[in-house]
């Protein structure tokens, strides 16, 4: 079991929106030579079966630990040298930024990180995106004509929008999206949009999911949340996302409520020379291990020559944000001006 941290700001934080956890999964057969420690953001649901998949093909076992991103970032920083974590497979990579700034990731290398466009790792090449998901407003056809759709995120605080917007402010993804705003508008922008957000009534619910089946239903109007949430609703209702009343509306013209971010993964220093790690590694990156994310878990591949979910444009023609991933790593301030907003109570 993970133990308590409260050393940093960040831990802190991350303890008051996002909770934690973090139990070891996946523990090594008996007599298993071959082991690595990942400490995953991703929840266990839907990396489990991928990690077993790399185990009985490498004969490498994973102990992987699972926890909010938030939180798992969060206790990284906290055990610093001490942590057996030999890798962090993180949800987002504002949280992939702040454990890099600390210093404690290795260096990626290159003929593994060049299989990811520059745009999804860090410059630093100290971590490399593994999937993407873009930003989306999911909308109930029946309660908002396509016509009458937002050109911008920022229109969701005009009065018309009161009480219909879906928002999860505790979400990994949503505190992306707000530090997101920071960096493209500034400090001012996000305290504004924050602030109009909160005087519009939203309908704050824990995550983007219940968000998701609730414009589903007809219960919420639209809802902020990442795109692939549809293709799992569907999944889950043995059905096909066309088949759902909920549909995505991608904003157009570059703007901040269609940013683009990934999932990804950083190995702690001590495991910089582990060739076992370096094969996990590789194997994120791998056709076959793409092609789960974009079949299984509906997000897009990041390594070309895998197609993406068939209900969603291809990455390439998504209008995203000019927004530089490496600069996301300002969780800290972000989640600070969540709570000031009043989003969180």
């Amino acid at each position: 079991m993970r133990r308590p941290f409260a050393l940093s700001a960040l831990v802190a934080a991350a303890l008051m929106l996002a909770g934690c956890g973090g139990t070891p999964e996946n523990e090594p057969a008996a007599g298993a030579d071959k082991k690595i420690t990942v400490y995953s953001g991703r929840s266990e649901s839907l990396v489990k079966p991928l990690l077993e998949r790399f185990t009985q093909e490498t004969g490498i076992a994973v102990e992987a630990r699972y926890g909010n991103t938030a939180a798992m970032a969060g206790q990284l920083l906290e055990e610093g040298d001490r942590s057996p974590a030999d890798a962090f497979f993180a949800q987002d990579a504002g949280a992939l930024g702040a454990v890099a700034k600390k210093g404690m990731f290795a260096t990626i290398p290159d003929d593994v990180a060049a299989k990811v466009p520059e745009i999804y790792r860090a410059g630093s090449k100290e971590w490399v995106g593994v999937t993407a998901r873009s930003r989306v407003l999911v909308y109930n056809p029946d309660l908002v004509a396509e016509a009458d759709l937002p050109k911008s995120v920022f229109d969701l605080t005009k009065p018309e929008w009161k009480g219909k917007v879906g928002v999860a402010p505790t979400n990994a993804s949503f505190q992306a999206f707000v530090t997101a705003i920071r960096v493209q508008h500034g400090e001012e922008k996000a305290k504004e949009f924050l602030a109009g957000l909160q005087a519009n009534d939203p309908q704050i619910r824990e995550g983007n999911g219940p968000i998701l089946e609730e414009v589903n239903e007809g219960k919420v109007a639209v809802g902020l949340i990442n795109h692939y949430y549809l293709g799992e609703l569907a999944a889950e209702r043995g059905t096909t996302p066309d088949q759902l009343k909920a549909k995505l509306h991608f904003f157009p013209d570059g703007d901040t409520g269609a940013l683009v971010n990934v999932a990804g993964v950083g190995v702690l220093k001590k495991a910089a020379e582990n060739p076992d790690v370096r094969e996990f590694v590789t194997y994120l990156l791998s056709e076959d291990a793409q092609k789960y994310f974009a079949e299984e878990t509906n997000e897009y591949p990041v390594v070309a020559g895998v197609d993406p979910p068939a209900y969603v444009p291809p990455l390439d023609q998504l209008t995203a944000p000019d927004v530089d991933l490496n600069d996301l790593d300002e969780l800290e301030a972000t989640i600070a001006l969540i709570k000031e907003s009043g989003l969180v109570p």
